[in-house]
């Protein structure tokens, strides 16, 4: 293909990964305040809002004591309505774009390339959906935590936009931090790292997770931050397995010391790194 066929063909797959986009903004968008009873499906605005009605926070704002959020503007609903329609658009379109990504790329790729990118691509977003969950899960006890300090001095109630925000970027961490196996396990097999330097490095990487997990974190209370050290340092064991098992099969296939039994874009153990 020529460059203009090139971009041509570009131009086309962005028209239609931006037309599923838009798709799913409209289908969240009206999904936000209406949800599907007969099936069992909450509206998305509940389902936001349900983490902090489960920290069950003693003297939240509300007549009954509940868990309203505070608009601070005329346009606070329609904003809050409009980014949260967003990310569940991504989301919704999530398998539109992508395969609109995989078919743009594909044809530049090798068969195996094409079987590691597919692989990839479907455990990257596993991975991103499991983080989230998880994210979800615990939010209401760091809410508990955090909205605790302060006891009977202060009355909790939080403005909506901050709840959203906060809530967004505890999805978004905890979704792109559960891709780190994937990022460690990438750099084994095209041989930069080795099994056997993960597991020296354990330690250190360990310490690194829960500094990064403390950063990270906004609010830096200690339940969101220790869920999300402990949930990568067990990601981190299973890259180190992995690692382990992928060095092993890269040895049995060279054998005596030959390179035969290695396809032609498989990186060869690096026998210094193994020492």
């Amino acid at each position: 293909m020529s460059l203009m066929e090139h971009l041509y063909e570009l131009r086309r797959r962005m028209f239609w990964a931006a037309l599923a986009i838009f798709l799913g903004v409209v289908v969240g968008f009206i999904w936000f305040n209406n949800g599907v009873p007969a099936w069992g499906i909450s509206s998305l605005g509940r389902l936001l809002i349900e983490p902090y009605c489960a920290a069950d926070v003693p003297k939240a704002y509300g007549s009954t004591g509940g868990c309203d959020l505070l608009a601070l503007g005329p346009f606070s609903g329609l904003q809050l309505q409009l980014k949260a329609a967003l990310m569940a658009g991504l989301v919704f379109s999530s398998p539109g774009w992508l395969y609109q990504i995989w078919a743009f790329v594909t044809p530049a790729l090798y068969s195996k390339e094409r079987k590691y990118a597919l692989t990839f691509v479907s455990a990257a977003v596993v991975l991103f959906s499991v983080g989230a969950v998880m994210a979800y899960l615990v939010i209401p006890q760091a809410l508990k935590v955090l909205l605790g300090f302060g006891g009977d001095a202060v009355i909790s109630a939080l403005e909506a936009d901050q709840y959203y925000s906060f809530l967004m970027t505890l999805l978004i961490v905890f979704g792109l931090s559960f891709e780190l196996p994937l990022f460690l396990i990438a750099l084994n097999l095209v041989g930069v790292i080795s099994g056997a330097q993960l597991a020296k490095w354990r330690r250190y990487a360990i310490f690194g997770l829960f500094v990064l997990a403390a950063l990270v974190v906004p609010g830096n209370d200690p339940i969101t931050m220790l869920a999300l050290a402990l949930s990568l340092t067990l990601l981190y064991e299973v890259s180190l397995q992995f690692a382990k098992f992928s060095d092993k099969r890269k040895r049995r296939k060279v054998g005596s010391g030959g390179f035969e039994g290695l396809g032609d874009d498989e990186a060869s153990p690096d026998p210094v790194a193994e020492e």
